[in-house]
């Protein structure tokens, strides 16, 4: 029996529906003319597609610094198992000098704590959040707190948990495929 065809196409700004068109143009622009095939899929979706950028962006303005922010994406991609995201943001991590250490603990989302303590406060704070559905308890927030971290800081967890659940879901419900510059990461 034939495999059923892909019900989320990878979309070109000529295919995309039209209010995906100027977000598609946007990433292209981004990534020097690239278009990720999850970017793509996305479209099928303007307002997801737009939501997650929008979300996205405004996480990585936030005041987490870099690699705290990558700590979030990896634990939430390697939670949900998008291939996609682990791969992007391993190209991230290592473009931001990020130890190989770090990056191998991150990526096999094992209990062990990472070979940063700061950083592994914020994966163990993250992974706290999500097993509360938000509820912290008093001395899990403050061992966050503990370690540099703001409360403002632990707001900033949860907007990139909720940016990353949204990207991490839709890549594998549309079975998005790694490529572009980050294949080398998969």
């Amino acid at each position: 029996m034939p495999a059923a065809a892909c019900p989320f196409p990878d979309h070109t700004l000529d295919t995309a529906p039209p209010a995906a068109r100027r977000a598609m143009e946007a990433v292209a622009r981004k990534q020097g003319g690239h278009l990720p095939s999850a970017v793509a899929r996305l479209a099928s979706s303007p307002e997801l597609l737009t939501g997650f950028l929008q979300a996205s962006a405004a996480f990585e303005s936030s005041t987490l610094d870099p690699l705290a922010r990558e700590v979030v994406v990896m634990t939430m991609a390697t939670r949900h198992a998008c291939h996609v995201c682990v791969a992007l943001h391993t190209a991230r991590l290592s473009a931001l000098g990020a130890a190989p250490e770090l990056v191998a603990g991150l990526r096999a989302a094992e209990s062990r704590p990472l070979p940063d303590a700061r950083l592994d406060g914020v994966r163990r704070f993250t992974l706290a959040v999500i097993a509360s559905s938000g509820a912290v308890d008093d001395a899990t927030l403050q061992d966050f707190l503990t370690l540099g971290h703001t409360p403002r800081n632990a707001l900033e967890v949860i907007l990139g948990i909720g940016t990353y659940t949204l990207s991490t879901l839709a890549n594998r419900m549309t079975g998005a495929p790694v490529d572009g510059h980050s294949a080398v990461f998969a």
